[in-house]
């Protein structure tokens, strides 16, 4: 009987302890959530900046403020925005006009008049506009003798690195290669990798924001926008218009940051960041004015490693991975006994949940986004939930139809009705595999939560996210090597804990 009681102790308080602390942390997410102002940003380096410029401005004005960086493109914020997932963000108006309302029209007034209808608004030019352009390398345009964009039509073999973002937008290249008739085909890179493959040689030509602060330092020459595609990209704040009357105060702190950044500012404070690896924090709190702020690096690679956030991201990990692990158990393991009960139900079965499993991890987040209305750790945990389906499913499908048919004749000879025979012969003998399936999908967890970060939802990804907005090398690895340490950790506390929750005798079984 020790199998089938350590089966009971594995799936009923087990299970209990995952769910009750998720729950809970649920519960008290959600209720610090209603007075908190919620500032989110993009994936690149400016955008992090602002949004903790922002989000300091309004903390000093007495808010209680959340800031979601890194959280991925337009797309994701906009709709952030829209469900109240965050509060404000900093964004261009080119982009908002072409991107976001369709319209050429990139003035203030036509922007709000478009965005009202969603119970949004802009406000606060910053004082920069950050364009887009094509930059090439010097020694390249200099051999070529090519100074705009127009000159490029008759490279048909310059390689093209450009953004996934650019390459999609209305106001990126679908629009810049019809307008100049460009013949490249480009290949996708992530702008703060482009730098560094351009710089390798392995590509040509890549997209840039004016305010890059790499530009001089790689030797790029920016081409001129001889046709005047792009519009105007004026740094501006999008929020949702109740702030005004929930945050008086910080909003009015907020707006005042009108006009208080140029150009060459912007850029000085890109390049404390990519060159000097100064933290957006203190970048922030130096341009705010704050005489304590550090301008030194983090200290190397063990500082980022083991730095102040390591607890915190640590944290966010785990109640990721295992509470939405402990969910997927207690559905998952009744859909699996159906299936094994039921041919024509186990079809249905394991082909939506393999289904699931090929949705693109990132799109599964948008979608849940407006579903749920709100970002961070709700839909992280219901995608992770979800991807988490096959695995348990599957292993305990394949646990019970694997049983061999004398043993379920003994039971039936025994007299035991269908429920006992489930609780005290089968599942037990399943045990071992349906456990190999939770470990599986745990261990897949780990490395899948790291995408959870592009919303807002934190964990070993938001160092990941930010390392890759930065080229970090340093950093990509504190996110990473965590992330692969934990997954190890999971992996052997699995093949512990059968000890107690497999029999001796059915250990030994192959």
């Amino acid at each position: 009987m020790n199998g089938p009681r350590a089966f009971h102790r594995f799936s009923l308080r087990g299970l209990l302890l995952g769910v009750l602390p998720c729950w809970l942390a649920f519960c008290g997410g959600g209720l610090a959530w209603a007075d908190e102002l919620k500032v989110g940003s993009k994936r690149f380096t400016e955008s992090y900046i602002l949004g903790e410029i922002v989000a300091q401005t309004a903390a000093r004005a007495g808010a209680a403020v959340t800031h979601r960086p890194g959280m991925g493109n337009t797309a994701v914020l906009f709709e952030a925005l829209k469900a109240g997932g965050i509060d404000v963000y900093p964004d261009y108006t080119g982009t908002i006009a072409r991107q976001l309302l369709r319209t050429e029209a990139t003035d203030l007034e036509t922007l709000n008049r478009g965005l009202s209808e969603f119970g949004l608004g802009v406000a606060a030019k910053l004082g920069f506009n950050n364009t887009y352009a094509l930059a090439l390398r010097e020694t390249a345009a200099q051999r070529l003798g090519i100074a705009a964009i127009s000159g490029l039509a008759g490279h048909a073999e310059l390689r093209f690195g450009l953004g996934h973002e650019f390459m999609e937008r209305n106001d990126g290249w679908p629009g810049l290669r019809e307008l100049y008739a460009l013949p490249q085909t480009p290949a996708g890179l992530d702008h703060g990798l482009a730098y560094e493959a351009i710089a390798a040689g392995q590509i040509d030509v890549m997209d840039i924001y004016s305010t890059d602060a790499k530009i001089g330092r790689y030797a790029l020459r920016v081409l001129e926008d001889d046709k005047r595609y792009f519009p105007e990209y004026e740094a501006v704040l999008v929020y949702r218009l109740d702030v005004v009357q929930r945050f008086p105060q910080a909003w009015q702190a907020i707006t005042g940051l009108q006009s208080r950044i140029d150009a060459q500012a912007m850029i000085a404070m890109n390049a404390r960041a990519e060159l000097d690896g100064v933290a957006f924090a203190d970048i922030a709190a130096g341009f705010l004015g704050d005489s304590q702020a550090r301008e030194t690096g983090s200290g190397g690679f063990l500082g980022k490693l083991f730095g102040p956030d390591f607890w915190r991201l640590t944290g966010q990990h785990l109640l990721l991975v295992f509470g939405s692990l402990a969910a997927a158990v207690v559905v998952a393991i009744p859909l699996g006994i159906w299936a094994a009960r039921s041919e024509a139900a186990g079809q249905v079965i394991l082909s939506i949940v393999g289904v699931i499993q090929t949705i693109p991890a990132l799109a599964l987040l948008v979608f849940l986004i407006p579903l749920l209305g709100r970002i961070g750790t709700l839909p992280a945990l219901v995608a992770l939930f979800l991807y988490s389906l096959l695995p348990v499913v599957r292993n305990t499908h394949s646990g019970l139809t694997g049983i061999e048919p004398s043993l379920r004749e003994s039971a039936l000879a025994l007299g035991l009705p269908g429920f006992a025979r489930l609780w005290r012969i089968e599942l037990p003998l399943a045990a071992r595999t349906i456990l190999a399936g939770i470990k599986t999908s745990a261990v897949i967890n780990v490395g899948t939560a790291t995408i959870a970060a592009f919303i807002g939802a934190g964990g070993y990804g938001e160092r990941l996210v930010t390392g890759l907005a930065l080229n970090d090398h340093a950093l990509l690895l504190a996110g990473a090597i965590p992330a692969a340490a934990l997954a190890l950790l999971v992996q052997w506390s699995f093949d512990l804990s059968e000890r107690r929750v497999v029999a001796d005798g059915l250990r030994d079984v192959r």
